[in-house]
C-alpha cells in the first residue's frame, strides 16, 4: 500500500528529518538511507516497523543538518603564517598600512567550516529522532489505513461486478445438462441406427455423466461462497492481504472450471467476464496489508 509521512525537529541547533514512504509489494521490504555513523541503529527501528506494517516496499529516510555546516571557526595555524608574512611585508614596504583583520580573514583557509564531534552529535540528535521514526512511522500506517479504506470500496464493488456475472452465468447454465443430454442422446441415437450392438441402458448412463459433467451449479455456489468470504475478510479490515491473495486462486480456479464445463457462447462469453474481472481483483488486492 501507498503512503508517505514526514516529521522533523531541531535540537542544540541540529536539524533532523524523517522521511517514510511507502508503495506496493507483496512482501514487506524495508529500506534506510541514513547519515553515517548511524547505521548501527537501523536494526532496531526495522523491528519496530516490521511491528506496524506487514507489506510493501518501505524507504526510510533520515537527514541530519548539522550547525558546523553554516558555522565558521578560525584556523588558528593558518593565521599565524598569513600573519607573520604580512607582518614582514609591511615593514618591508614603508608606508604601507599594517595588516587589517578584515584583509587577512578574507584570505583562504584562515576561515574554516566548525569541525564537530560525530558521536556527540549522535547523542544529541538520538532521543529526538527515535522518537521522530516512531511519530513518523504512526503518519505512515495512517497514510495506508487511508487508503486501505478507499481501496475497500473499489474492492467491494468489484465482487458486486463478479456476483452480477455468477448470477448470469446460472440463467444461463440453467438448461445447459439437459441441453447437452438432448444433444448427445439425438447423435447417439443415429450411431445406434448405423450400428446397433451397445445397451441402450448403458448409453444413457454415458449420456447421464457427460451431461453432469456439464453442470456447473457446483462452480457457481462455490464462487458465491468465495464472495461471501471476501466480504468477511474486508469487513475484518486488518492483515488480510495475504488471506484474500488465497482466496483469488480459489476464485481463478472456479472460474477456470466453468469455462472449461460451458457448453454455450454464452456462458463462455460469461466465463471470460467473469476471468477479467477476478483478475482485476487480484491486482487490488496485491495492495493490501
Amino acid at each position: 500500500m501507498t503512503g508517505f509521512a514526514r516529521t522533523e525537529g531541531t535540537i542544540d541547533g541540529i536539524a533532523w528529518a524523517w522521511e517514510l514512504r511507502s508503495v506496493n509489494g507483496r512482501t514487506l521490504e524495508l529500506r534506510f538511507r541514513l547519515p553515517n555513523g548511524w547505521d548501527g541503529r537501523e536494526a532496531a527501528w526495522k523491528e519496530l516497523a516490521g511491528k506496524s506494517l506487514k507489506r510493501g516496499n518501505v524507504t526510510a529516510n533520515l537527514t541530519i543538518k548539522r550547525p558546523s555546516e553554516n558555522r565558521l571557526e578560525l584556523d588558528p595555524l593558518a593565521l599565524e603564517q598569513v600573519l607573520k608574512i604580512a607582518t614582514d611585508l609591511h615593514r618591508r614596504l614603508p608606508g604601507s598600512p599594517p595588516p587589517s583583520a578584515d584583509a587577512l580573514l578574507s584570505l583562504p583557509g584562515v576561515l574554516r567550516q566548525a569541525q564537530t564531534d560525530p558521536q556527540e552529535e549522535r547523542d544529541a540528535v538520538a532521543v529526538d529522532a527515535q522518537a521522530g521514526f516512531i511519530s513518523a512511522l504512526a503518519g505512515l500506517v495512517d497514510a495506508r489505513q487511508a487508503e486501505g479504506a478507499r481501496l475497500a470500496a473499489v474492492l467491494t464493488q468489484q465482487l458486486r461486478d463478479i456476483a452480477t456475472l455468477c448470477a448470469d452465468a446460472a440463467t444461463q447454465a440453467a438448461g445447459q445438462p439437459a441441453a447437452q443430454r438432448a444433444r448427445l442422446l439425438e447423435n447417439l441415437q443415429a450411431l445406434l441406427r448405423e450400428a446397433p450392438g451397445l445397451s441402450e441402458e448403458r448409453i444413457s448412463q454415458e449420456v447421464a455423466l457427460l451431461a453432469s459433467r456439464s453442470d456447473v451449479r457446483e462452480e457457481l455456489d462455490r464462487l458465491n461462497s468465495h464472495i461471501a468470504a471476501a466480504h468477511d475478510l474486508l469487513n475484518e479490515g486488518a492483515n488480510i492481504g495475504r488471506k484474500l491473495d488465497f482466496l483469488i486462486q480459489e476464485f481463478n480456479r472456479e472460474a477456470n472450471t466453468l469455462c472449461s464445463k460451458s457448453a454455450t457462447a454464452a456462458l463462455t462469453a460469461t466465463g471470460l467476464k467473469l476471468k477479467a474481472a477476478i483478475e482485476q481483483l487480484r491486482e487490488q488486492v496485491q495492495n493490501i496489508e
